[in-house]
């Protein structure tokens, strides 16, 4: 699934560090569900989602 996690922490000047801290997972589970290699539960997309301020449906896209 591609999404448009990195181009909203990039633009919000945000590591993935701090976004990993932000969502209670490891910056390892934030570059894999960037790079596509996870697909992240629906209770952490939408974590990421409010995150961002943003709908799922914004960020994850179904390909």
């Amino acid at each position: 699934m591609q999404n448009s996690i990195r181009a909203l922490r990039t633009e919000g000047g945000v590591s993935q560090r701090e976004l990993a801290e932000a969502l209670g997972v490891s910056r390892q589970t934030v570059n894999s569900i960037e790079t596509g290699r996870y697909d992240p539960s629906l209770p952490l997309a939408i974590a990421i989602a409010r995150h961002f301020g943003r709908a799922v449906e914004e960020i994850f896209h179904a390909t």
